[in-house]
């Protein structure tokens, strides 16, 4: 890992639709570029925006705004991602993005890590969406369990209560993340949601030995008010927001971001990461693999597999459509340095 600047971005979407949130996710990276960011995170599912509206409206009465984030969904590869892309290679910046993916009839909830040059490492989505979500989004896989190496270290990323599922943690702890990218979408539940995502990221910072870039998004009052017409709900969409850089000691390595719009620049020195595994290297000289293993299954699900020459091909393999120039991800959730479709067992 390279001494850098990071940034964690706190803003709000465009609410009627795709293209005026990535002009804003835009324009916010020419910002971070000009202090110097090399990584820079951005919300859960920013583009086109979080469904707040499936928190608030029962089901019955979500299908016209359903519909709606079907509309201006991202396709991945498509002209949104090439957008961001170029926007990354234009600032020699390492992008996390949130995006809400669709993929023929469905929804997921994805995270896009792009390198300095504009290539598209990884992409992954959320296993289990949470609560609400489950009515908006499929299921991931365990195909994205993955760290890539980018010009500015080893990143891997989770979404929202992913943080609360251990193994999940420690699939990308495995991996020697040095960079954790963390999601979550801001502007919901309250101060209790901003003191657990606190929390949760401090912990993981101090377990994984690793920095935390967090990002929460923003929902100004015009917005909730739409979102949310009966003023008794639009309670629930405020606080929740803890934009924060941690360290791998698990402090703040500059003021956290609790309401309005801004970035959290931190420079973050590789140093730190060596101090805290001197003392505790969970996935090294502090693990018990005689006690504990994880296995991991990282194989990429598909409904079909094609028989060849008499064995059943292992999902994606042999199948070379849909690669786009300067995409290095293969099938669903695919970067260069992986092992394409493997269980996994590692020492905990």
């Amino acid at each position: 890992m390279k001494r850098i600047k990071a940034a964690a971005i706190q803003i709000a979407p465009d609410l009627s639709g795709g293209a005026g949130t990535v002009d804003r996710v835009c324009n916010a990276i020419d910002r971070a570029a000009a202090e110097g960011v090399r990584l820079a995170v951005f919300p859960e599912t920013f583009i086109p925006y979080y469904p707040y509206f499936s928190f608030v409206s029962p089901p019955v009465a979500a299908g016209k705004e359903h519909l709606r984030l079907y509309e201006n969904a991202v396709e991945v590869p498509g002209p949104i991602t090439r957008r961001l892309a170029d926007t990354a290679a234009r600032h020699q910046m390492v992008l996390v993005v949130g995006v809400n993916e669709r993929d023929g009839g469905s929804l997921y909830n994805t995270q896009l890590i792009f390198d300095a040059d504009g290539s598209l490492l990884l992409k992954r989505r959320k296993i289990t969406p949470s609560y609400h979500e489950r009515m908006i989004w499929g299921q991931g896989d365990g195909s994205g369990f993955r760290v890539a190496q980018t010009a500015v270290g080893r990143v891997g990323a989770l979404a929202c209560w992913e943080h609360y599922n251990p193994l999940a943690r420690f699939a990308l702890m495995e991996e020697r993340e040095e960079l954790h990218c963390a999601q979550f979408p801001g502007s919901m539940v309250g101060q209790i949601f901003a003191d657990q995502i606190e929390v949760t990221i401090r912990h993981h910072a101090l377990e994984a030995g690793c920095f935390v870039i967090n990002s929460t998004g923003w929902l100004t009052e015009e917005q909730i008010a739409a979102i949310a017409p009966d003023e008794k709900m639009r309670r629930v969409l405020s606080g929740g927001c803890y934009t924060a850089i941690i360290s791998p000691e698990g402090v703040p390595l500059c003021e956290p971001i609790r309401q309005g719009e801004g970035m959290a620049i931190a420079e973050l020195d590789p140093d730190l990461i060596t101090k805290r595994k001197r003392m505790l290297d969970s996935v090294g000289h502090y693990a018990r693999p005689d006690i504990f293993t994880l296995t991991i299954d990282r194989e990429a699900r598909t409904l079909v597999r094609p028989k060849f020459e008499g064995r059943t091909l292992a999902a994606g393999e042999g199948d070379e459509s849909g690669k786009e120039a300067g995409t290095t991800y293969e099938g669903n959730y695919r970067f260069s340095d992986c092992a394409p479709h493997q269980e996994t067992a590692v020492a905990v």
